[in-house]
């Protein structure tokens, strides 16, 4: 059985790509703000909140599960697709998982819609290991959330 693996799931979203994809690239401070039952806290640790481009580091304080957990992630920026990728560097996924790395990308289908897909790339660390849903729903919160945000 193999250990390495893909999550999708796709969302239509009543937001143009282009806003929803800023507040990720220009505005992930206010996250918490958007989803405070699931996002508490993030926090810079390379980079800056005016300049956090791509390859900037950040640990995010989450809620999965009803449990309280952080990862910490280095981001990747894909402008031309919409695309922000985390790679995930440390916390607590890495208690089941090699390597894990969430993409939200946002494709265009109009002036104020958008199709969301959430990808979770990861690799078990054992076949006991679980496969990621939970994280994969998380992602899904926090992009309906989001979405009403910016309404």
């Amino acid at each position: 059985m193999s250990l390495v693996g893909k999550l999708v799931s796709e969302l239509e979203i009543n937001a143009a790509a282009e806003k929803y994809y800023k507040v990720f690239k220009d505005q992930c401070f206010h996250v918490p703000n958007i989803t405070p039952k699931f996002i508490q806290h993030v926090e810079i640790h390379e980079g800056d909140w005016d300049s956090h481009d791509h390859g900037s580091i950040k640990t995010w304080h989450y809620t999965v599960d009803g449990k309280s957990e952080v990862f910490k992630e280095r981001v990747e920026f894909h402008d031309e697709k919409f695309t922000v990728v985390l790679v995930g560097l440390e916390g607590d996924v890495f208690n089941h998982y090699k390597t894990f790395k969430p993409v939200y990308q946002v494709v265009p289908k109009g002036p104020s819609h958008c199709l969301a897909v959430l990808t979770i790339e990861y690799e078990k660390l054992d076949d006991g290991s679980p496969y990621p849903y939970q994280y994969i729903d998380l992602m899904n919160n926090i992009t309906k959330d989001i979405e009403s945000h910016l309404k």
